[in-house]
Formats: structure tokens, C-alpha cells, sequence
């Protein structure tokens, strides 16, 4: 069986071909972005399941509104455009469940559960899990923005475009976000 050569294609491409018809190369655009998706959605909920079924909701958001996308040179922000509604749909729909708060102590049994040996992968993994521990007691509003920024890039304009808010309220956040991740993260770092 020959290699796809929708691999070798970058992301501006293949959203090309996939406008144009092409079913091989939205296949190929899934297995491009899926993790990303996904990953930005483990940051933002802590539920396994729900992470997994928000990134197919997102996935075939994606497939289906793509012909709507009129540059393909802003696919990564369309896309992180549909996560950010995704997941503020998700919000409204589960605002009214406890919220569970981590503390220092919620995150030393965190680190006392990660039972590795020592070793320098041992060590990112479980900083890696603090770290996600850390950001998934943020407050909503404070999770996304640190979340789009440090893990996805974007720039401070475009974090005001997807949460619709003002560059002053993205900055704020982000400086608050901060400073939260490292009071709860002190005594590792």
C-alpha cells in the first residue's frame, strides 16, 4: 500500500483540499490536529471521558463547517475558535456540578500516586502532572487564556478574538493565571 502523500502536505494545504472535495485529505487533517485538540481539551477539563468526547465534537465541527473557513492561513485560529465554543458550550452545560478545587495537598497526593523511580523522564512526567494538576484548578476563565498562550501560542490579539474580550482583560488574566500557577506550584519548582 503507497504512503499517503497528503503527510508530506502542510496544514494550509490540505484545509485546500479538503474544500475542494478531497476525503483522503480531511482524514489526514484529523490525524494532524487530533491531538492538539485534544490535548488543549485535557487542559481545560480534568474528565477523561469528557475530553474525549469534546475533541470528536470538535473534530467533526471542524469536517463539517471547513468550506465555511475562507483562509486557509487562519485555519489553526478557526480551529481554536471552534475548541474555545465547544468548551464554553460545555461550561454552561455543567455550570450547575461542584467544582473540585486542588490544593498543595491534593497535589502532594498527585505526586505521591505518580510512583516512578528517579530519573530525568521520571522527573518531567511527574512536573508534567503537577503542571496540569495546577492548571485544571484554575478558575475557567483563567484556565483558557493560559491555556491558548502556552500551549497553543497565540498571541495576546487573537486570545481577545476567541474569549471576546478586550486585550487588557487577556493580559490580566494571564498575569493572574500566572501567579496562581506558581503559588500552587512553589514548592516543586
Amino acid at each position: 500500500m503507497a504512503k499517503s502523500t497528503h503527510k508530506k502536505r502542510d496544514i494550509c494545504m490540505l484545509v485546500r483540499q479538503v474544500q475542494s472535495g478531497d476525503v483522503k485529505a480531511l482524514e489526514e487533517l484529523i490525524k494532524c490536529v487530533q491531538k492538539n485538540v485534544f490535548t488543549m481539551f485535557s487542559y481545560l477539563t480534568d474528565k477523561r471521558q469528557d475530553i474525549a468526547d469534546l475533541t470528536q465534537e470538535a473534530l467533526i465541527k471542524m469536517a463539517v463547517n471547513i468550506n465555511k473557513l475562507n483562509d486557509a492561513q487562519k485555519f489553526k485560529a478557526w480551529l481554536n475558535q471552534i475548541v474555545m465554543n465547544i468548551f464554553y458550550d460545555y461550561l454552561k452545560k455543567h455550570a450547575k456540578e461542584n467544582k473540585v478545587e486542588l490544593d498543595n495537598n491534593k497535589l502532594l497526593e498527585i505526586k505521591d500516586k505518580i510512583g516512578c523511580e528517579p530519573g530525568e523522564k521520571c522527573l518531567f512526567s511527574e512536573m508534567e502532572k503537577l503542571i496540569h494538576a495546577a492548571i485544571i484548578s484554575l478558575p475557567d476563565n483563567l484556565k483558557i487564556v493560559i491555556v491558548l498562550r502556552e500551549y497553543e501560542g497565540l498571541s495576546y490579539d487573537d486570545i481577545a478574538k476567541i474569549t471576546n474580550t478586550t486585550l487588557g482583560t487577556v493580559k490580566s488574566r494571564l498575569a493572574r493565571a500566572r501567579i496562581k500557577l506558581q503559588e500552587e506550584l512553589k514548592e516543586f519548582i
